[in-house]
């Protein structure tokens, strides 16, 4: 455009100089590109103003990167809310399910309590679950694998994805009733199941439908060549499709490299579908995507089939059933409703247990306890005045045969690295039910003394 010419002109005329302003000009094409001008008089005799020189840079993909950088730092601040908010949530999840858990454990399931206690503990596990995918879809939830069932993750993501995706897109489930169990991280599945279907939304302004389909499937190279480095195996298949634009062949080529994005500037980071294909690729699977320009897309994704199972114990198990045992234990959380919790399991469990706030407190305790063995040390990561791993040194030097077993309502592995948690440390993630916690104190005590603690 060519709006700001006057000004400049009069400024010019003057004997003015402008340098690396910036400015929209139309290509012959019509598109809109960024320009930075200087605009320099051209002197003649007597140092008059006979001309101008304007020289113009094309710098629309320098301004694409800077966008792209602002982007990524917005979803950076957006990851270290979610982490902050994701802290206080799972410290309180943890009183919520955990109780939920002790009473449901105790009482017949023909009282009348037990259905609204257990309504309870089912809106414990779904704010749990949101959690989850807020930190999910700001890349902030570490590596978590287990076993399970995709279709359990597919139900579980259609309201939240009803609300994303809007009215006037119809989202349909196609879920096979058999189907094999995958080995993967659940949240980091649901955050690619999310951006194919906000992916899918915006390739329809005008409104469509989305089809979420899972089967298994038997993959033969030498008889199906729709993923040509796919090794031969036993698959459970996740394929969404849109009634939307399509896609050119051009631009299917370039889907899923990082920062390619159709959208308008502004409107998109281009790093959704190339996170999808990390993601896939993370989790020993792949990704392909088959689209007619004007004629929707479909996106399919085989993922290795386990014979593993990932049933969960029941809620209605009661602590006195659980793993428990007579050693010591040493606690040290400063978030009071959870440590008023979790003592009450380990007692129940069998266990003496010393807890403390902080740090002070904790050696305190042990300084009380006298020369009596303390068999775990089970802390928060972050303590008020300290951090758990300080408090996990000073008591390794004076009992190296004391186990150590951390926790945390934290899940950025940045802020729990800074505390010093290493990567090989036996770790229990917020919130946690009663068997949870059995099961980890456990395993962790139960480990062989020649190897380190199980993580």
């Amino acid at each position: 455009r060519l709006d700001e010419f006057p000004q400049t002109l009069h400024m010019v005329k003057a004997g003015q100089s402008l340098a690396n302003y910036e400015s929209v000009r139309l290509r012959k094409d019509g598109k809109k590109i960024s320009v930075s001008l200087t605009d320099s008089p051209i002197l003649g005799d007597a140092g008059r103003v006979t001309g101008l020189s304007s020289i113009a840079r094309d710098i629309t993909e320098r301004k694409r990167l800077e966008e792209d950088l602002l982007q990524a730092q917005k979803m950076d601040a957006v990851g270290r809310l979610a982490g902050g908010i994701a802290h206080d949530f799972n410290n309180i999840l943890t009183a919520i399910i955990g109780y939920s858990d002790l009473i449901i454990g105790q009482i017949d399931e023909r009282q009348w309590m037990y259905k609204h206690l257990t309504e309870i503990r089912k809106a414990g596990d779904f704010a749990a679950s949101l959690t989850h995918q807020l930190l999910a879809f700001s890349r902030r939830q570490p590596l978590i694998l287990r076993v399970f069932n995709l279709n359990d993750s597919v139900r579980s993501m259609q309201k939240m994805l009803g609300r994303v995706i809007g009215e006037d897109i119809a989202i349909t489930t196609q879920l096979k009733a058999e189907i094999g169990r995958l080995k993967a991280d659940p949240g980091q599945l649901e955050q690619v199941l999310l951006n194919l279907c906000v992916n899918a939304r915006d390739a329809m302004p005008k409104g469509g439908a989305i089809t979420i389909q899972t089967e298994d499937v038997t993959y033969v190279p030498a008889e199906q060549a729709s993923v040509n480095e796919m090794p031969a195996g036993e698959y459970v298949k996740l394929t969404v499709t849109d009634t939307g634009h399509g896609m050119t062949d051009e631009v299917r080529r370039h889907i899923f490299e990082p920062f390619f994005t159709t959208k308008e500037q502004g409107q998109g980071t281009g790093l959704g579908l190339a996170t999808c294909y990390g993601i896939v690729k993370q989790s020993g699977g792949y990704i392909t995507v088959d689209s007619t320009d004007g004629a929707g897309t479909t996106f399919a994704i085989y993922l290795p089939r386990v014979e593993e199972s990932g049933a969960k114990a029941s809620s209605r198990q009661e602590v006195g059933q659980l793993p428990g045992g007579q050693e010591t234990v040493l606690y040290v959380e400063d978030e009071i409703t959870v440590r008023s919790l979790t003592t009450h399991v380990l007692l129940r469990l069998g266990y003496t247990v010393l807890e403390a706030a902080d740090v002070k407190g904790a050696r305190d305790a042990v300084e009380a306890h006298g020369a009596r063995e303390i068999h775990l040390l089970f802390s928060d990561v972050v303590l008020p005045d300290s951090g758990g791993q300080e408090l996990a040194g000073w008591m390794r030097a004076r009992s190296p045969g004391t186990r150590i077993l951390f926790t945390s309502g934290y899940v950025d592995e940045k802020i729990l690295q800074r505390h010093g948690l290493d990567a090989s440390a036996a770790f229990l993630q917020k919130p946690f039910t009663p068997s949870d916690l059995a099961k980890k104190v456990r395993e962790v005590l139960d480990a062989p003394a020649s190897q380190p603690s199980p993580s």
